[in-house]
Formats: C-alpha cells, structure tokens, sequence
C-alpha cells in the first residue's frame, strides 16, 4: 500500500496547502464536457507563434495576447508559445502584445499566418529618475496600494472562462496531467464571498506504475489558481496585520505600454523566524493597482517549511520543499483590473535513509483567463460546483483527439508536456 504525505493545516499558509496537498484516493472525476459550449471550428480562425525580445531573441514566457476591444485573450507558455483563437467575425481585428518591461504592440490580425508567427517586442528602459516625484517610504506605499483596492479592481460578480493545467513530475519524468476549461464565477475584490468554480470540459491521465511508494496527488489546485489572486486574498501572503513582517524597498521603475510602474522588492524581517516571502510587485505608478506579481516561499529552514506541508510522512524518509514560487498577472479593462492570470511551482525532495539516491517531486499548476463578463450574482448548484478541495485525477478522455478543446483558447503546452500528451496519444491507440 501506498505512503499517504498529507500536509498539515495552517490557516496562514493556507496557499501552499491546498496547491500540493497529497493523498491516496483511487476515486475519479471523468472528463467532462458541457454540450452547451460545443462550437464549430468554422466558426474561429486559429493563430500560432512565439513573442520574443527583439535584440536577444529571447523567448518572452507569459507574455499576454488580448483582441483589441474585447475581453478575449490568451497566455503565452513559460517558452513563449502562444496559440490564438478568434471568432471569424473578428478577422479584421487586431492583437495587443503585452509584456511587462516592453513596448506594447499591436498587430492586425490579416498579417498573422495560422502557424510560426514571430512576434518580436522591444525592450523599455526607465529609471528612477525619469520621474521627479516617487515615494520615499516603501512600506507606506504598499498600505496605500492596499487601500485602493477597492478602487481599483471589479466590485461586481464577474463569470470567467479559464484553462486550467496541473503537473506531477517525478524526478524529469511527467506522470500526472490535467487540463481543463472552467467558469469561474469571481466575486467581487471586497467581498468575503470566495470564488466558484464550475467544469465545463477536461481531460486527465496519470501512471501509477511510475509513482513508486508514495501517492503524490494535487487537491484543490483550481481553487489555489484563484487564491492567487493576493488583490482579493491577501491574507495569502500580506495584511495590514503582516506588514511589519516584511520589508520593503522601492527598486526602479518601469513601463507596460504607455504605463509606468513602481518594481517593489520585499522579504521578510530577518527577526521573523517562520518561513514568509519574498519576492517582486509590479505597481502601477498612478492608481497603484498591483499589475503582476512573483514571490516565493522561504525554504531556507527545511523543518518549519516542511511542517507547512507535512503532516504525515513515509517510514524512513525526510519529505521537504526545496522550492515553492507563485506568480499572478491582472489586466485592465474599463478602469478595473482583473484576475488574468496565475501560476505555482511547487519542488519536493525525499531523502531515503535505505536508498542510494532521493525521489523529487514537482508539481505545476496554472489558469489563464481567455474570457470574462459581468454577470448577476449567482450561487452554482451544489451538483455543479466543484469542491473546494477537489482532486482532478485519474481518467483519461480526450487526448487521442486533436480537436478536443474547439474553440477554447488553451495555453501551449510547453515542450515536455507536448511529448507527455503524445505519449498519451500513442498509448491510447495501441490499447
């Protein structure tokens, strides 16, 4: 039998517990698919390519693509890799390329060719000095910035469409995917309601004969996508309770298209002995909306970040993330901000005391946001809302075809899990 490892509970840390909680449960949630999304492929025109820095060549990962005057976008992968799906109706229309730190640029979609398009963006370079005015105490800055939450993100019920995939990697070899498209149903910034989430279409696969003595299984991951959400959660990683906890420092400025941001670097106070985090937020200089942000877990003591995680471990083994990194993005729309994107990348290592070498485990979650509206309150149907601490695992469905996802904007599988989902291919029709 195998080795349940089930973190334990922490209200604090509550982020990294639902993003890597592991246990044994042979249980299924079948890929599911809504009829009432179905949409004919000759209703959408298709675009692939890759966004690069224009002097480096350098793959630009997460760079965003958004239809000109409308709410519908798309991510690129950590390779820069984008697919694009746009109604036909929109075939005149045009493509705005974000990236923090670059020019913003737009691009009609009549010179786009449906596949190998090389999107090259041009870095911006500003200083401190670009400005005459830029505030002298950090910490004060993040509790303005806090403050004008309200201001500045959706105050209203908004019904997103997402794609959603998890990763278990053991060691370099994947051996649990998951893909998804979801309506979320995001509640406005202020509210104390938390976010629902509805399955509208997914596949999953995952090969236990590679997971040697320990069951290793996401739960929750959806939810943790939108937990990332630090504008609607703070509590997840900074409350005005918790500033004393960190330290902050103003590091430069920046530009998003024609918008110049504050970069605030903050860790936590070398007094403070439980594990917090440290990392980078993107701060836009005028409302002082939070555009993007990227922060880590300090892992540095290996027995209080393992107890974060840990509450029962395998006989003869030490179980410990050596690393935990979280990353979000918003885009603007009408004035507002909203949840756009977001990511965590959780690394296990067991070290066995009977065996010559360790196990690692890494594990990968992310949602995108391809399209949103505002939409009346509504509370989904206990039937059709999945769990807060849901296990998307086990059954395959869908990957032998192609065409699974429609007209659903997808992230590109990065290059690995395109290998992983082939393999999948390839099994499924010798079986």
């Amino acid at each position: 039998m195998k080795t349940q490892i089930v973190p334990r509970f922490n209200n604090l840390q509550l982020l990294i517990i639902m993003s890597v909680m592991t246990i044994f449960w042979r249980g299924s949630l079948l890929a599911a698919e809504n009829p009432k999304n179905a949409t004919d492929s000759l209703n959408y025109l298709q675009y692939k390519g890759v966004v690069v820095d224009m002097e480096s060549k350098r793959p630009l990962g997460f760079a965003t693509l958004t239809l000109e005057g409308a709410n519908l976008s798309t991510v690129a992968n950590s390779e820069g890799e984008f697919s694009f799906k746009v109604p036909v109706l929109n075939k005149d229309g045009k493509v705005i390329v974000n990236y923090l730190g670059y020019k913003e640029k737009v691009i009609s979609l009549t010179i786009l060719k449906p596949d190998k398009n090389r999107i090259e963006l041009e870095l911006m370079t500003v200083t401190l000095s670009t400005i005459s005015v830029h505030p002298k105490d950090p910490t004060m800055l993040m509790r303005a910035i806090m403050n004008k939450r309200g201001d500045n993100y959706s105050q209203e019920q908004d019904k997103m469409i997402a794609f959603y995939r998890e990763t278990i990697k053991k060691n370099k070899t994947y051996v649990s995917l998951s893909e998804a498209v979801l309506d979320v149903y995001k509640q406005p910034c202020l509210s104390f309601k938390s976010d629902q989430i509805e399955l509208s279409k997914g596949r999953k696969s995952t090969d236990y004969t590679k997971l040697d003595t320990i069951s290793f299984k996401l739960q929750g991951g959806p939810y943790t996508s939108v937990l990332l959400d630090i504008m609607k959660n703070p509590d997840m990683i900074f409350t005005e309770d918790m500033m004393f906890n960190y330290e902050f420092t103003l590091e430069n400025i920046s530009k998003v298209g024609d918008r110049l941001m504050y970069i605030i670097d903050f860790k936590q106070n070398p007094n403070v002995k439980e594990p917090l985090y440290y990392g980078r937020l993107y701060v836009d200089t005028e409302s002082l909306a939070v555009l993007s942000a990227t922060f880590s877990l300090n892992v540095t003591d290996k027995n209080a970040s393992s107890d974060l995680f840990i509450r029962k471990k395998p006989m003869g083994a030490k179980v410990y993330p050596t690393e935990a990194t979280y990353q979000v993005n918003y885009r603007e729309k009408g004035g507002k901000w909203y949840f756009g994107y977001s990511r965590a990348d959780i690394v296990f290592k067991i070290e066995w005391k009977k065996r010559l070498f360790n196990t690692h485990y890494a594990s990968t979650i992310e949602m995108a946001i391809t399209d949103w509206e505002k939409t009346p309150d509504k509370n989904t149907k206990p039937a059709d809302k999945l769990k807060p601490y849901v296990v998307m695992i086990e059954e395959v469905s869908g990957f032998a075809d192609p065409e699974f996802w429609g007209v659903y904007n997808v992230i590109e599988p990065e290059k690995p899990i395109e290998q992983a989902i082939k393999k999948i291919q390839r099994k499924m029709k010798i079986n």
